[in-house]
């Protein structure tokens, strides 16, 4: 499974992408994590990098790229990848599918999270209001401010990329602004449908995540359930076995009592009265 998420900032990404990493085993390839690995290991790349990250300047897109090749390279990338952080540009994207095609792999898809902005500001200013009623510190790029800054930025960068994947039939999108468990499922549902993950992996994963979060939702077993009456009637149950494996196969079984005689007895008729009926 290979993946990019798209959305703004505060759209749940992140958060989804954990999800997707821990259900279906795949890495999570953010470029600035490549980048600076890159360097630590002092790989042919990562030394073209290290001057121009030292200066503050961007890396140029051939050398993201080919740390992008390096990473995919590793043994973990395998099963799957998501991009986190690129392409940001349309020749960025180019380069990526030229990437791909030259290792013979294909995207499986472009997962946008469209959310309501004016919802997301509303968001940051209620939860700004409430730090700032508790008295804590709040963070100088946590603010409707920066974040209008970041939207519009986000606008500005991904509407070619949204165009440019949906002529190619890569872009699916979902409802950011549903509940997380709500994302998570359908991201799951349209991974099935186009092909991306079995069905039923997606089925069991979700299930298996969900069982994870909510632990008390397990079933009880019966013998707690049906308390002392379940056990009462268990005991029953035993005797009565016990009692019909006497029988012979083909003997009567014993009459139950009734309330006008014992069991298995006819009811007697009075001589008194048969006399009196013969002498008429």
């Amino acid at each position: 499974m290979r993946l990019i998420l798209l959305g703004p900032p505060g759209s749940g990404k992140g958060t989804q992408a954990q999800r997707l990493i821990q259900r279906y085993g795949i890495v999570q390839l953010s470029t600035g994590e490549m980048l600076r690995a890159a360097v630590a290991a002092q790989t042919p790349v990562g030394i073209k990098a290290q001057g121009i990250m030292a200066s503050g300047g961007l890396v140029p897109d051939d050398i993201v790229i080919g740390i992008i090749s390096d990473r995919l390279d590793q043994p973990d990338a395998v099963k799957g990848f998501i991009l986190d952080g690129f392409p940001r540009t349309v020749p960025q994207a180019q380069a990526l599918d030229e990437l791909l095609k030259h290792k013979h792999l294909k995207l499986d898809a472009v997962i946008e999270l469209r959310v309501n902005e004016s919802a997301l500001l509303q968001r940051v200013e209620t939860r700004v209001a409430e730090m700032r009623a508790r008295g804590e510190e709040v963070r100088v790029d946590d603010t409707p401010e920066v974040l209008t800054k970041r939207l519009a930025s986000y606008r500005a960068l991904t509407e070619p990329l949204i165009h440019y994947y949906s002529e190619r039939r890569k872009l699916l999108t979902v409802d950011g602004m549903m509940t997380i468990e709500h994302v998570t499922r359908e991201i799951d549902r349209i991974l099935a449908a186009i092909g991306a993950v079995d069905p039923k992996v997606a089925n069991k994963a979700a299930k298996t995540a969900t069982a994870a979060r909510h632990p008390g939702n397990r079933a009880k077993p019966a013998a707690s359930v049906s308390g002392t009456a379940g056990a009462k009637g268990a005991k029953a149950s035993v005797k009565v076995g016990k009692a019909s494996k006497g029988l012979k196969k083909g003997s009567p079984r014993p009459a139950t009592r009734s309330k006008t005689g014992a069991a298995g007895k006819p009811k007697k008729t009075s001589k008194k009265v048969t006399k009196k009926r013969a002498k008429a």
